[in-house]
């Protein structure tokens, strides 16, 4: 693995990087329309006040932003313990060959077991299969529960 890649947690002079990397990956990956900037920016400075909602990790090189991803805390009552939704994990096209993805995962699944969550789940798009490889790969088993949605 590529150890000139720091895996880190963002900080407040990672703010408008990191809003370039979440742009990349809302609009032009997943193909969402564009956030408000402010709002999307005021998400990740809510993140950085408020360690207990959930932690942003930034991959860089060399000073550039390769990748990020996203972990939101709550609770599982089942278990009587907290819990890490994994709700990203991005890396820019071009360095996706340096297994930047999955060192962002380890890193969080190390945080959550280092912290005494129950577990940490995740999604992914049905067509993402590259991300389902990395997932099974890493040890992801797909969930007994099935997820709902509604808008």
């Amino acid at each position: 693995m590529n150890q000139s890649i720091d895996i880190r947690p963002a900080t407040n002079q990672d703010v408008n990087e990191l809003y370039i990397l979440m742009m990349q990956y809302i609009v032009d990956f997943y193909k969402q329309p564009e956030p408000n900037e402010n709002e999307l920016k005021g998400l990740i400075t809510h993140l950085l006040e408020n360690p207990s909602a959930g932690l942003q990790l930034i991959a860089e090189e060399n000073g550039e932003f390769l990748g990020f991803s996203t972990l939101y805390f709550t609770f599982s009552t089942l278990k009587v313990k907290r819990q890490a939704i994994l709700n990203d994990l991005f890396v820019v096209p071009h360095a996706r060959v340096k297994k930047i993805g999955e060192r962002l995962f380890q890193r969080n699944l190390d945080y959550i077991r280092e912290n005494d969550f129950s577990s940490m789940t995740w999604e992914t798009a049905k067509d993402n299969i590259a991300a389902q490889a990395l997932y099974k790969k890493l040890g992801g088993n797909l969930s007994e529960w099935l997820f709902y949605e509604i808008k």
